[in-house]
């Protein structure tokens, strides 16, 4: 069956044309000076291949509360390294020059079945991050 009547029929029945064991990536940019999501952050995710090459697999840009809810209108990924590179050299606006132009986050997907979220807590020095839910 081609993909678009899978698409046509999930839609009618409101099952996923996806498979069922891959897992989500997601990520938010929080800005702790402002107190805001990061809005309008560009965010680029990779993998890294068997011979150690990083292939960039999707991006997106953060929304108005700083979040990637999925990369790619929903992508699913298989287990993995993968890294988040966040292009932080215009965030809050055009003028801005961070003392962190970009931050790059790896990162293990070991469950095929599992929603990694992957924040980025920022600081106009410092950053941080951890896996959230």
């Amino acid at each position: 069956m081609k993909l678009a009547t899978l698409a046509v029929f999930a839609s009618i029945y409101g099952c996923s044309v996806f498979p069922a064991t891959a897992a989500e990536i997601s990520t938010h940019v929080l800005d702790l000076a402002r107190g805001t999501g990061g809005k309008g952050v560009p965010v680029a995710l990779s993998k890294r291949s068997a011979d150690g090459v990083w292939q960039q697999v999707a991006k997106s840009t953060t929304d108005a509360n700083g979040r990637v809810r999925s990369f790619d209108d929903g992508g699913l990924f298989d287990t993995g390294v993968y890294r988040l590179e966040f292009d932080m050299s215009k965030y809050p606006d055009a003028s801005a020059n961070p003392f962190f132009p970009e931050i790059v986050l790896t990162f293990r997907v070991a469950d095929k079945e599992g929603h990694y979220h992957v924040p980025v807590v920022v600081s106009p020095y410092g950053y941080s991050t951890y896996r959230g839910n």
